[in-house]
């Protein structure tokens, strides 16, 4: 009896250690390392939902961040409450299984819908896959799926698991519906670099007067080179040419004093010989 009695005590012992790891497991303790999530677990404690979301074992909260739980955190407490309570899933969903659901719809029962004052499936949320993403949004019909997945936070698999979504659920008849945040402006791509142009040699002094004596848009005129004399000596430049000529010009005698007495002279015979024969 006493070896029996001792294994009794032995397992009891056991049970209640596990047990009391188990329930270790709760909302404020998931979440306490994450700053971005603490207006939510102060809102849980606020609203009293902290010890009932402790005491289930299988459970799935959607948390807010601080800047998405700013646009109801404002709102009366009952409201607030009611809210809250649609955000907490009575069963485990971690990031695996959500993406393993194979229906295009699936119904989850939430905290709200235990309390027996749901009403045309408001206690009820409706998880769907639409391009590529995972959205959340009441079960009541013609409400929209407006609450986009991101991560699972927190995971103690088939007991407790934390799933990030984008925005609050608010289904109707639990109070105002909140607008869907604007998305973020596009940015333009940016303007490629511009290409680098071939480093040009900088024109020299003899150059740069040329350029400045040509009018603009002329280009600069180079001189023809000149052939070699037969001689090997360079030839003469355009230039000394014409001035050699003009030169050999100038250098031409006028007529002599001489040639000018023979022609007055000449002149003077003729003049006579037509007046002779005018006398005969």
């Amino acid at each position: 009896m006493g070896l029996k009695a001792s294994s009794s005590l032995l397992c009891l012992a056991i049970l209640l250690g596990v047990s009391s790891i188990v329930s270790s497991v709760n909302i404020t303790r998931a979440l306490e390392n994450y700053p971005e999530f603490s207006t939510m677990i102060e809102l849980l404690a606020k609203t009293e939902l902290t010890p009932i979301i402790n005491k289930r074992q299988t459970i799935t909260v959607l948390a807010l961040s601080n800047d998405a739980i700013g646009s109801i955190s404002g709102r009366p407490e009952e409201e607030l409450k009611n809210i809250l309570m649609n955000h907490v899933v009575l069963d485990y969903y971690d990031e695996l299984k959500l993406k393993a659901l194979k229906d295009k719809s699936t119904l989850l029962t939430t905290l709200y819908q235990s309390t027996g004052l749901g009403q045309q499936q408001n206690g009820f949320l409706n998880c769907s896959k639409a391009n590529g993403k995972i959205v959340f949004g009441s079960a009541v019909k013609g409400a929209p799926l407006t609450a986009e997945y991101i991560t699972t936070v927190f995971r103690n698999p088939f007991n407790l698991s934390v799933v990030q979504i984008s925005m609050p659920i608010v289904a109707p008849g639990l109070g105002a519906p909140v607008k869907v945040p604007p998305p973020p402006p596009m940015t333009s791509p940016p303007a490629p670099a511009p290409k680098k142009a071939g480093a040009t040699p900088a024109p020299g002094p003899a150059e740069e007067e040329d350029y400045a004596d040509a009018p603009p848009g002329a280009a600069p005129e180079t001189a023809p080179a000149s052939a070699p004399s037969e001689d090997g000596s360079p030839a003469p430049a355009p230039e000394n040419a014409g001035k050699k000529k003009m030169a050999a010009a100038d250098e031409v005698e006028p007529p002599s004093s001489a040639s000018n007495t023979g022609l007055r002279f000449g002149g003077a015979l003729v003049l006579g010989f037509v007046a002779s024969f005018s006398g005969f």
